[in-house]
């Protein structure tokens, strides 16, 4: 390390699995949309960004598995162009399975998902302008960036019900490339207090995760999302939990709001909420109930959210 410079590197990752059950191509396209926001979303420079690949898969003998292989490949290559951001190395895992005898004689084999794990290194002028995911101050705005679709397929929702099916984020590059750079002109300029990707969970896990963090609540209200056409009824599941690719959830104080949202004005943006001074999460369907403060759609103490969320890494 050079002691007497403020230039930084942000070390990120991307990582999908249950999307390969749907196509692998969008599972590594996602993966690699997920390991660039998480950079871009501490300040990372999203123009000097190199990533890397690490593939476990099953036996390629299989015209299946060599098909998923490739499929995930071409994705890798795609996006790279499109993002202007290059494979510097990599690695794979391939046959990782186990056959093993049943008590009845016949064979079984077990086979890992196809996977891929991305890593991306980007380079940060500055460690001083970086933002963390942590809720700085009540009454800060929440803003939303990044449009939300119905997809549920390969979701942590769909995971903890049991559901299959739905469609599969997919990966728009050229609204991602213009989105991350536009993020982090906004970061480099001191307008945004806090951000974080959406991915595991959705907007729902992020904003309890934003909460808890930082020790301080928050308000949301679902009709501010940018949201692409969804079934009457299915709106506010969607908005909470969908794992639309290339979205943040910024926290931007009042006096900063008119240059962020001049800096998206060609770019899906929603104002969706407010940091709050009470020790819960509060989120309503419609800015009018969140004003009314009635009936809320999820209410959860900050207590609680974190419990949830640490209590599985107790062994």
């Amino acid at each position: 390390p050079r002691l007497d410079s403020y230039q930084g590197l942000a070390i990120s990752c991307g990582m999908n699995p249950r999307f390969g059950d749907f196509d692998t191509y969008h599972m590594a396209a996602s993966a690699i949309d997920e390991a660039l926001r998480n950079c871009v979303a501490v300040g990372a420079d999203p123009d000097r960004i190199a990533i890397l690949d690490n593939f476990c898969w099953g036996s390629t003998d299989r015209p299946e598995t060599l098909g998923s292989l490739v499929r995930a490949a071409i994705a890798c290559h795609d996006l790279a162009i499109a993002l202007k951001t290059p494979f510097i190395s990599g690695k794979d895992s391939l046959n990782n399975e186990f056959r093993y005898e049943k008590s009845d004689g016949t064979q079984e084999t077990i086979a890992i998902p196809s996977s891929l794990l991305i890593s991306a290194m980007g380079q940060v002028a500055d460690v001083r302008r970086c933002v963390t995911m942590d809720l700085k101050a009540p009454g800060n705005r929440l803003y939303l960036v990044g449009l939300t679709r119905n997809e549920l397929g390969g979701s942590h929702f769909s995971l903890v019900k049991q559901l299959t099916g739905g469609d599969v984020p997919r990966v728009d590059a050229t609204v991602a490339s213009a989105t991350f750079r536009q993020l982090h002109q906004a970061i480099q300029g001191g307008l945004v207090r806090a951000c974080h990707d959406l991915s595991e969970g959705g907007l729902a896990v992020a904003i309890a995760e934003m909460a808890f963090a930082g020790g301080w609540g928050a308000t949301l209200w679902l009709d501010g999302v940018p949201m692409d056409e969804v079934a009457s009824g299915q709106q506010n599941l969607v908005a909470l939990f969908a794992e639309s690719n290339t979205r943040f959830l910024c926290e931007v104080p009042d006096a900063h709001a008119a240059a962020f949202e001049k800096a998206f004005d060609d770019l899906p943006l929603g104002l969706v909420g407010r940091v709050t001074d009470r020790p819960q999460l509060l989120i309503y369907a419609n800015m009018s109930a969140a004003t009314q403060q009635s009936s809320p759609v999820l209410q959860a103490q900050l207590a609680d959210l974190k419990e949830a969320w640490q209590k599985p890494l107790r062994w």
